[in-house]
């Protein structure tokens, strides 16, 4: 009973707690939630150019007194970082490798590293535990907190209202635009490349001066995007304007590399930002398995202090340009940066051009330095104040001397000032904590005369800060000043299209005369007529025989057909020529024939799929069918194709007809037909069964059949001539001298 009871008990206090739900309040109330904060507060940059997570790193460093200090443990920074960022040590680690200048993954680096950080364009080199590296600020940092302690930006509670951290940084500079930055947040992501500090200066100063400035003005100063990485971008105008203009786009980028003439290799100095020199390797592997980079004999990472490297050693006489432009086309060495610049304005996502983040950017920066000039006033401001309150003291020295030693209490000391000079209490205190050494003439005079220079700096003060030109030029000069002690020349370089050499045709494969060989048994050779000299004699495997034999060239394409109704292509140069005394490959494992499966033709598509050419099927039902040849004309490289012909009984063989031939077609009672191929109707669909060619005695199939001079050689093959179909088998007489034969029906 009471098992019940508590049962009973617990199934009402869930039912209480049970409340139908909208799916669209469900939405609005529980996932909305999560979505704005990941797009707010985790994977969207904000106008300055950082995520929070950034913004809470770079922060915490700057409180230690890492902008001027000596370099600290990266284990000390993570533990700081986490009063401001509640995540684990791991994350925030990995959000400190990024901004180091040994990662390589910024332009401009916030932070001096000393230790292994990785690098950018690796994803296999692992970074050293935080316990061994050492990081401080970087002198860059100097403007990305510049005017941080005068108010420039609103300073907002930490996660657990312990402490105050900036919701922005006052970047001096559109860092925005310097940091590439990509992250992905719900039903949005942002992809920002980086721009030269220079060029992005001097775009800047264009829009401060003529907020109208074209796109093909800005064109004209910020050329292009620029990586840490370097590497080649191929300068496209068209596709630049829109990015610039719509802030969605992408650019295309390519390695950079030597050629070392004296040791026969390419040195690839530079690759695209975009991908990984694991990503490049395991491409160039691949290629190299599948025959299809036959230049290259070796390639190894040769990464050393000295930068990034990655050499490949080509066969003597290959031609570097060519094997780059080959490459290019089928490796990420050349490769595309996706940009969606994705920002958050005023909490809000946005996605804007070049010209809206810098526009944007003015508009934050301009509120940053009027807080910062308004900070300033206040200060000179309350100085003032206390100034002229040292005027009013230096009429009569005497009385507030006298003031303050004939008060009996201190604490009377400040109302008997404020009274006897007519003051407020804030002057009243400061008056009262002068030093006595102080109290004289010479120095109160001093100090009364800056009131004069105060007065025209509150006075420029108050101009700058209702003159939003006058504010525009003092950013102008910031900016100015920034160029000139941290702008570097371009790492990525500009090429136009029409510089590019023209591309070689990656189907382009030395050719030359070659013997083909197919056996029974699935064993393939391909043998060049040099080899064949003197010794064409083709060795077997004990039991095999030959299946097709044909001459052609390298360039050739090779078409196998098998007995499970499929077709293989294959480039002949896929094969490694060998001389005629060797096995060759075995086809099977080549093509990735299943266990079962056996080759049943091979043709050389050397002059393609000609019209009026056929493949001729033989089943075991006795049927047959004429399929064209164009029919596995294919489009695109496809290796496989499934269907080649029916597999609605056993195929018994396949011949490729130019023209017209004889077929002898023999069944396993000794019976058999020879009739001409022309006979067969032609089916234009693949797998169509066909008709039926032979009759067939009850329990018995066909299991042989010739073409063209193999059945014009069989014995007595005229014997079994037929001039329609379908026929019935024939059987010789047992007298083989007599030439008549018996239709034994």
């Amino acid at each position: 009973m009471a098992k019940k009871k508590k049962v009973t008990e617990q199934t009402e206090y869930t039912e209480a707690y049970i409340q139908n739900q909208e799916i669209t309040e469900t939405i609005e109330k529980n996932y909305m939630p999560y979505v704005m904060t990941v797009i707010v507060s985790r994977a969207i940059p904000e106008i300055d150019g950082f995520k929070p997570s950034h913004r809470k790193l770079l922060y915490t460093m700057y409180k230690m007194g890492l902008l001027t200090g000596a370099r600290t443990k990266s284990a000390n920074v993570v533990g700081q970082t986490m009063r401001l960022n509640p995540h684990g040590d791991g994350a925030i680690y990995e959000t400190l490798v990024r901004l180091t200048r040994g990662n390589e993954a910024l332009l401009h680096p916030f932070i001096d590293s000393k230790g292994s950080f990785g690098k950018q364009y690796s994803r296999d080199m692992a970074y050293a535990a935080s316990r061994y590296t050492e990081v401080k600020l970087d002198p860059i940092c100097a403007e990305i907190f510049a005017g941080i302690d005068k108010n420039a930006v609103e300073m907002v509670p930490n996660y657990d209202n312990t402490m105050k951290e900036p919701a922005l940084l006052p970047t001096t500079f559109p860092n925005v635009l310097v940091s590439p930055n990509t992250g992905i947040a719900v039903g949005m992501a942002s992809s920002i490349c980086s721009f030269n500090l220079g060029e992005i200066c001097d775009g800047t100063i264009a829009l401060l001066k003529n907020p109208k400035t074209s796109t093909d003005k800005l064109l004209d100063i910020i050329k292009a995007p620029d990586f840490s990485g370097g590497a080649s971008l191929i300068y496209d105008r068209e596709q630049l304007k829109k990015i610039y203009e719509t802030g969605t786009g992408s650019v295309k980028l390519r390695a950079r590399y030597d050629y070392d003439k004296k040791n026969g290799c390419i040195e690839i100095l530079q690759i695209p930002y975009s991908t990984s020199i694991e990503a490049i390797q395991s491409k160039i592997t691949e290629l190299v398995k599948d025959g299809k980079l036959k230049e290259v004999t070796d390639f190894r990472d040769e990464i050393d202090l000295n930068g990034f490297k990655l050499t490949l050693d080509l066969k003597r006489g290959s031609d570097p340009d060519q094997v780059m432009a080959k490459l290019y086309k089928l490796t990420p060495l050349e490769d595309r940066f996706a940009c969606n610049f994705n920002v958050l304005i005023d909490g809000a996502p946005k996605q804007l051009g070049v010209a809206g983040i810098l526009t944007e950017w003015i508009r934050f920066r301009i509120g940053c330095l009027k807080r910062e000039l308004t900070h300033e006033l206040g200060k000179k401001r309350d100085k003032m104040h206390l100034l002229r309150a040292l005027g009013k003291i230096l009429l009569d020295i005497d009385k507030a001397i006298a003031i303050v030693r004939e008060t009996e209490k201190e604490s009377d000391v400040v109302p008997r000032l404020m009274e006897g000079f007519k003051i407020d209490q804030i002057q009243a205190e400061y008056i009262a904590e002068i030093k006595l050494r102080h109290l004289n003439r010479e120095y109160i005079i001093e100090r009364i005369k800056e009131i004069e220079s105060l007065g025209r700096e509150i006075h420029e003060l108050e101009e700058t800060i209702a003159d939003e030109l006058k504010i525009k030029a003092r950013i102008i000069e910031q900016l100015r000043d920034i160029k000139k002690k941290f702008a570097r020349p371009r790492k990525t370089q500009l090429i136009y299209a029409d510089d590019i050499t023209e591309e070689v045709d990656l189907d382009q494969t030395e050719n030359y005369n070659i013997r083909v060989v197919l056996t029974r048994d699935g064993y393939f050779k391909k043998t060049t007529y040099q080899s064949l000299r003197g010794a064409d004699e083709q060795r077997l495997k004990d039991g095999d025989e030959i299946l097709a034999l044909e001459d052609t060239e390298n360039i050739a394409e090779l078409m196998f057909l098998s007995d499970k109704a499929r077709a293989y292509k294959v480039k002949a140069d896929d094969f490694e020529p060998v001389k005629a005394s060797a096995l060759g490959d075995f086809l099977p494992a080549k093509l990735g024939f299943d266990d079962d499966e056996k080759p049943i033709l091979m043709k050389s598509m050397l002059n393609g799929y000609s019209a009026g050419h056929h493949i001729v099927y033989i089943f075991e039902n006795g049927k047959g069918v004429r399929v064209p040849v164009s029919a596995y004309d294919t489009k695109g490289n496809r290796r496989r194709l499934t269907g080649a012909y029916s597999d609605a009984s056993p195929v018994v063989a396949a011949f490729y007809e130019e023209k017209p031939a004889d077929i002898l077609i023999m069944s396993g009672d000794g019976r058999g037909i020879l009739i001409n191929s022309a006979l067969i109707p032609e089916k234009t669909t693949r797998t169509a069964s066909g008709v039926i060619l032979m009759s067939l005695k009850k329990g018995q199939k066909v299991t042989e059949a010739y073409f063209g001079e193999k059945a014009a050689s069989y014995p007595s093959a005229q014997k079994y001539k037929k001039t329609k179909i379908p026929s019935p088998g024939v059987l010789p007489r047992k007298d083989a001298s007599q030439l008549s034969m018996t239709d034994d029906e």
